[in-house]
C-alpha cells in the first residue's frame, strides 16, 4: 500500500533535521530539464505565470539559479522535513523516529511538479512548480504533458514492492493526482475524503480537509499498516469513518464539532 501526497508551497529549512539518513530523487535528470527551461524566464514572467507577488518570484527566479544537479545536505533537506504547509502540519514528520520515517520511506510518496516523485528522505532543494502551472517544455504544454506516464509507472515500479495489500491511497490533492494515470495503474485506487460539520450539512473544509491527509499518512506510519481496510479505524481529532457514505473507492470520514 503506497499514500500519496501533494507537497506544500511552504518550506522549513531554518530548523535542522533529526534524522541524518537521505536518499536522492529518482527524477533529477528531468528535474535538471525543467530547471533549464525556468532559468530562461524573468522574474516578471515566472510572477505573472504563477500568479504570484513580485517578491516570490524574485524569490524563485533565485532558487531556480541556485539548484543543482548535486544534491548534499548542505544544499537540501529531506523532502518530509522541509515541506511546512497544512497537509504536513498533520504529518508532523518532525516528531516522528527515525524507524517511523523508514517506514514512511517505503510506503509514502510526494507527488511534485518539479520533481516527479518523492520519498520522504529524497533531499529536496528549495522550488516552487506547482503541478498545475502552465509551463510549456519540449514534451508538451505544460507538467501534465512533461510528466507523461513517468509518476505512474514509478508507483507501478514501487507497488510491485509492497509486501501488504497493491493498492494506492490518494491523499493528494484533484490538481496533484492528475499527473496520475488510474487506467494505467496497476492497482486500485482509494481516496479518503474528510468532512466536517458546518451550516447544518457535513462538507469538505480545505483547511481542515489538507490537515487530515497528513494525519492520516502519520496514522499509517505510526500503525504500519499496508492494507487499506485498517485505515477504517482512523480517528484522529475526532474523525470517523462513515460506512453509509463510503463505498469501495471512497472512504468517507466526518466529525461534528461545536460551531
Amino acid at each position: 500500500m503506497i499514500i500519496v501526497l501533494s507537497p506544500a508551497k511552504s518550506l522549513d529549512y531554518e530548523t535542522p533535521p533529526h534524522v541524518k539518513k537521505h536518499t536522492l530523487p529518482e527524477f533529477i535528470d528531468d528535474a535538471a530539464e525543467l530547471i533549464d527551461g525556468l532559468r530562461k524566464l524573468s522574474p516578471q514572467q515566472i510572477g505573472t505565470m504563477m500568479h504570484i507577488s513580485d517578491p516570490l518570484a524574485l524569490l524563485n527566479f533565485q532558487r531556480y539559479a541556485d539548484w543543482s544537479t548535486r544534491f548534499g545536505t548542505d544544499n537540501a533537506k529531506q523532502a518530509m522535513l522541509a515541506f511546512n504547509g497544512d497537509v504536513y502540519e498533520g504529518f508532523a514528520a518532525k516528531t516522528l523516529s527515525a524507524s517511523d520515517l523508514d517506514y514512511a520511506q517505503s510506503h509514502v510518496r510526494v507527488l511534485s511538479g518539479l520533481y516527479g516523485l518523492l520519498r520522504p528522505l529524497d533531499l529536496l532543494q528549495p522550488y516552487r512548480l506547482e503541478m498545475g502551472t502552465k509551463f510549456a517544455n519540449a514534451r508538451g504544454r505544460d507538467l501534465y504533458a512533461f510528466w507523461g506516464e513517468r509518476i505512474t509507472a514509478a508507483l507501478n515500479a514501487q507497488l510491485k514492492k509492497q509486501r501488504g495489500a497493491r493498492v494506492l491511497i490518494n491523499c493528494a490533492s484533484e490538481e496533484y493526482f492528475k499527473s496520475v494515470k488510474p487506467k494505467l495503474l496497476d492497482a486500485p485506487v482509494i481516496s479518503p475524503v474528510f468532512e466536517d460539520w458546518k451550516g447544518g450539512r457535513y462538507k469538505i473544509i480545505s483547511f481542515h480537509a489538507k490537515r487530515a491527509r497528513g494525519m492520516m499518512a502519520r496514522y499509517a506510519v505510526e500503525n504500519r499498516i499496508d492494507e487499506p481496510e485498517a485505515l477504517k479505524a482512523f480517528d484522529s481529532e475526532g474523525y470517523a469513518f462513515d460506512r453509509k457514505a463510503s463505498n469501495d473507492e471512497t472512504y468517507v470520514f466526518r466529525r461534528r464539532i461545536a460551531e
